[in-house]
């Protein structure tokens, strides 16, 4: 049994490729650095007309995942397939099937909107009237229509974004991947593109795959593979991750040593803890009626106290046993967002 899709080198003609539940299957993959190990033996499968998202921290894998599954890395060990085709073994198929947005900026600010596709449409082989007709519709698909004569240097960010989204849309990709697509964006930017990424797979759709290392877009995902230090770590919707905890999350900021006080509250009362540099974190049923009796029990040794309903940060921590950020890497990341702006 197959299925037609377009042919992405030639817009004019179908390929065959076999159908299957899975438009992209990870299957063990790993890959090995010179001295480290990106990725540790990674399984995932993205559905028909998913949002499918990759979570994690600088280093977790997520940008080796990409690369291999784009084709633009060969793993060290197990398979990426993509519309059925293995995209180590046959990349020139895989490509046909896919749209790619990298997280690097890669529209000619000195072009107009049209230009810029219009150059895109020719890679593809597009040409003439059908090229023509293709970059007027993806432009008004993504809203910019009526700006399709001005240089994309006179674009803002969240604009040029959009360009980018419609030259990896030109081809009428059935999978569209995409790297960190909101970095460096506002958040009424990152909205927008966050609707139109929704928009592709209720009304077109098309499967998409995104990495990010924010919490919230990861909640916008309809399936989360949540990867750390090469492993993954937890898949799932964000509901069903953060179900799993069950209870309160509660974070008692330490007067003195993190570390004493945790382990004095697990002889105590029984509980499993997690030190997070001065704070001692703990999943409880009904918190509020269990800080009042950690307080009560320990006087003079708590400076604050917290809690909260589990977030995907929590699913992280409860899967890790360590913050999704380090300070070092809060710090980095906050330094390289103000370069930005």
């Amino acid at each position: 049994m197959v299925s037609k899709v377009p042919a992405f080198a030639d817009a004019e003609s179908e390929v065959e490729v076999p159908s299957a539940a899975a438009v992209i299957s990870v299957q063990g993959l790993v890959h090995r650095y010179e001295n480290r190990t990106a990725l540790n033996g990674v399984s995932f499968d993205v559905r028909p007309a998913e949002l499918f998202g990759m979570l994690g921290p600088n280093g977790s894998g997520k940008t080796t995942l990409f690369r291999i599954l784009s084709t633009l890395m060969i793993p060290t060990a197990g398979r990426a397939v993509v519309m059925g085709y293995d995209a180590a073994q046959d990349p020139a198929h895989v490509r046909r099937q896919i749209g790619v947005v990298f997280q690097a900026q890669s529209v000619d600010p000195k072009l107009t909107a049209y230009e810029n596709l219009w150059h895109q449409g020719h890679l593809y082989r597009l040409r003439g009237p059908a090229l023509k007709q293709r970059v007027g519709e993806i432009l008004t698909r993504v809203g910019l229509a009526d700006r399709a004569k001005e240089r994309l240097e006179t674009f803002s960010g969240g604009m040029q974004r959009r360009i980018e989204l419609a030259k990896g849309l030109l081809h009428r990709p059935g999978v569209l991947l995409l790297d960190e697509p909101t970095t460096g964006l506002d958040p009424g930017a990152r909205r927008d593109l966050w609707q139109y990424l929704q928009m592709l797979r209720d009304e077109e759709h098309v499967s998409v795959l995104v990495t990010t290392h924010l919490m919230e877009e990861a909640e916008r995902c309809d399936r989360l593979a949540i990867l750390n230090e090469g492993n993954l770590v937890a898949l799932g919707t964000p509901m069903e991750l953060k179900s799993e905890i069950g209870g309160d999350v509660i974070l008692l900021d330490a007067a003195h040593d993190a570390g004493s006080l945790a382990e004095h509250i697990r002889a105590r009362f029984h509980v499993e803890t997690t030190v997070l540099e001065n704070q001692v974190r703990i999943e409880r049923e009904e918190g509020h009626r269990f800080i009042t009796d950690v307080v009560e029990a320990f006087p003079g040794e708590i400076q604050a106290v917290s809690v909260s309903k589990p977030a995907l940060e929590d699913v992280f921590i409860h899967r890790t046993g360590h913050k999704f950020w380090s300070e070092s890497q809060e710090e980095a990341q906050s330094n390289s967002a103000a370069k930005r702006r």
